[in-house]
């Protein structure tokens, strides 16, 4: 296992955000529905999404939750953080080239316990298409 931390505890500071993008695309979606066993035909077949009042196929919404991950994973906190709650409510789809940009926010902190409470959101176009909050427990520092 790595050791490679971004940010312990002490370093975070309320207000401290980042952020990851990705671009949608067909092959996303469909490795997505392999991969969790979801073939709800809104996201893997583009005539029942029509049919559905979509424009085309729609991505998961766990495969948008997914870049949250990544934000706070691979770069706040990043690395040696422990993700352990994701409360999320979805307002918009992401279509096949949409360009999904996810953010992370250092909301609370809790010094004693090393919880830090992240608001989140995805957006598309600078339209929030999910937002909510993530948990995390942060390393302090060694010393």
């Amino acid at each position: 296992m790595s050791d490679i931390v971004n940010y312990y505890l002490d370093d975070l500071e309320i207000g401290m955000s980042a952020s990851t993008t990705a671009t949608i695309t067909a092959e996303m979606i469909d490795t997505f529905a392999q991969i969790t066993g979801d073939h709800n035909p809104i996201h893997v077949d583009d005539a029942a999404a029509r049919a559905a009042g979509f424009d085309g196929r729609i991505a998961h919404g766990a495969l948008s939750a997914s870049f949250i991950s990544a934000v706070l994973g691979n770069n706040l906190p990043g690395p040696g953080a422990v993700f352990v709650e994701l409360n999320l409510r979805f307002r918009k789809p992401a279509m096949i080239g949409d360009e999904v940009t996810a953010v992370a926010v250092v909301e609370e902190i809790n010094d004693r316990t090393g919880r830090v409470r992240m608001k989140c959101h995805c957006e598309v176009g600078g339209v929030k298409i999910c937002r909510g909050d993530a948990g995390v427990f942060v390393k302090k520092r060694p010393e």
